[in-house]
Formats: structure tokens, sequence, C-alpha cells
């Protein structure tokens, strides 16, 4: 069976071709499937025989919603989805003054390992598919009946260790004939695969890159996220200068505060050092506690803020959503998975 949403326009009129249909009966389908349409018999504009062969060869994949918690503090949403091989994944719904943000998975679990993240919990199981990763975003947008503007690739999973699908997914969710969500409109975060970023920037794409650093030497960085053994701060640096040279974009550079771990004032110095020379944004991000995890939550944040804004860097302090319910990554599948 075909995976249908997965195609963009250009592979579904060829395989409507072969069919011996139409051209444009392409752009019809397509352009149900991007409305959320979970069968073939809802494309009403298509006659009953050629429902029946797509039905026959082709299947649409969709979510169901597994668990929902609403924030009450500042409407935040975070959906435990289930996929149609019984795992499940997460998304969360985050409304904003300028609209509202899906923050989206792009693998089952994920094998990057980071001492911070529940998402690597349990490893990596599986990747996602195009349409799975365009789902989230579709049905976030069905369920809360408001419409999603922007996207960010930083829930469970490393984008860039799933680099085909990710490019695949953005080609479709860019599509006018789609959501149309536009490529500054979009985030991607990854934990530092500087071969990937090195192919992501001759893409040239106008997403905003986002780096998870999180601290600014080696040693540090190796005893919190593993993928620093192979791949260190130096070369992880030499990729984002690269980046911003072919594309001019800014990368924001996420920094997760630990107490006690990489929030003295000698690192956020060493962490103004790797900036300069590029247009960068450093996002501090205070800790979400992970009960599995001894690291506590820096208690220096303003006091690094400040350090580095005297060197003249950008800084922000990111907001805490749905600081009520697990809308930290991989909390609630990861309780999911422990009840079951």
């Amino acid at each position: 069976m075909i995976d249908i949403k997965s195609k963009n326009l250009t592979e579904m009129t060829a395989f409507f071709k072969e069919m011996g249909e139409p051209g444009f009966r392409a752009k019809q389908v397509f352009r149900w499937l991007h409305r959320g349409v979970t069968s073939f018999d809802e494309m009403s504009d298509l006659s009953k025989g050629l429902r029946e062969k797509l039905s026959a060869t082709c299947y649409i994949n969709s979510l169901k919603v597994e668990r929902k918690q609403v924030s009450a503090i500042d409407g935040t949403v975070k959906y435990l989805w289930r996929l149609p091989d019984d795992n499940c994944i997460e998304t969360v719904l985050m409304r904003y003054k300028h609209g509202n943000s899906v923050c989206i998975s792009s693998q089952v679990g994920c094998r990057m390992g980071c001492a911070f993240c529940a998402s690597t919990l349990g490893g990596k199981v599986r990747d996602l598919t195009p349409s799975e990763m365009l789902d989230q975003v579709m049905f976030t947008q069905l369920d809360s009946g408001e419409p999603i503007s922007n996207i960010v690739l930083m829930g469970i999973g490393e984008p860039l260790d799933n680099f085909d699908t990710v490019m695949r997914f953005l080609e479709l969710v860019n599509s006018p004939d789609g959501l149309n969500i536009g490529m500054r409109h979009i985030s991607l975060s990854t934990c530092g695969l500087a071969d990937k970023i090195d192919l992501l920037a001759q893409r040239k794409l106008q997403l905003t890159l986002s780096v998870s650093l999180h601290a600014p030497d080696n040693q540090t960085r190796s005893k919190i996220m593993p993928v620093n053994r192979s791949v260190c701060v130096e070369r992880l640096m030499e990729a984002c200068h690269n980046y911003f040279k072919i594309t001019g974009r800014r990368i924001s550079f996420e920094y997760a505060m630990i107490d006690g771990v990489n929030d003295s004032d000698a690192q956020a110095d060493l962490l103004a050092g790797l900036c300069r020379g590029m247009a960068a944004h450093v996002n501090l991000i205070p800790l979400n506690h992970v009960e599995e995890s001894p690291l506590k939550p820096s208690r220096r944040v303003k006091e690094f803020q400040r350090r580095l804004e005297g060197h003249g860097i950008t800084v922000t302090v990111r907001r805490r959503l749905g600081s009520d319910i697990d809308a930290s990554c991989g909390q609630l599948r990861r309780k999911a998975m422990q009840q079951q």
C-alpha cells in the first residue's frame, strides 16, 4: 500500500497518469489530503470508481488523540497522538499574540541521549514519515479549531537524524496547494549533527536553524550530550559559521540552564566567543525537571544573561508555557509508556 500523503504534487501527478487518470486529479487529491480527510470517500469531487481504485492501492495516514492536556494558566495544549502502529508521539500547541505555534516530533523516541531530555529515555523506536509529521500540524489545527501560523521542529526526536523525511515534510507544508506555511515561519532544532547542518546549508532554505548547544566546552557538553563525543564543539561551530556564510540566516543557540553544570561566568564568556563572527541569538531555557534526571534548574539565569549581554550578544529567556501540564518534550509519552 502506498502512503499517498507523503508524495509531493509532482510525484502524485505522475502516479495518477500511470493509473490512466488525468494529471489534474492529483491536485484535487493533494488538496483534500491537506485538509485532513481520513478516507477517499470524503473526496466528493472524485468518481466512485476512482475512489475505489485509490482505496485499493493507497492508504491515508491519520492520528488519534490518546491524551490531551490543556494548561489552565496559558492555554497551551499538549497532545499525545497514537499512530497506526500503536506507537505514540507528542505535539504541543502554543498560543502567542503573534499567532499559534505548533511544536512537532520527527521520530518515535530519540537516540541522542541528552541527559536533560525525557524524549531520549527508552531510545529511538523509528523515524516518522512525512505524512506523520504533516498530520501533527493538520490534526492539531482541526482539533483546536485554530489556524497554525508557525511550526517548530523541536519535539521528540532529532530532525536531522531523519533528514530526507524532514526535507519532504518542509516541502509539503510549504506547498501553496497545502497548508502554505512559509519557511520563515518554521524553526528546525538540532543537537548538532554537523554534516547534516552542512547539507541543510546547501538547500538555502529560509527557515530558522536552532542549535541545542547547552555547553560551550567539550568537557561539559560531552557529559550532558553524548553527540559531542563524535561531533565536538569546534566542528559544530565550524558548521554553524559555514551555515551563516551560505544562507545569511541568523542562528539561534538553545541553552538549557543547569545548576552548577553550565551556568558559570567563565562559560558565559566562552559562549560569547563562540557566537562572534556571525548573526547569533542565544535562547536561555530554564531547565524542565525530569524525574529520572539528577540535573536541577539553574539559579543564575539572570546573571548569565547579563554576562552575555555585556559581550554584545542578543539574549532571550524562554517563557515557560504549560508549566501545569506535561508540556516538556517527552514527558507525556514517557508516562504513557510506564503505565503500559
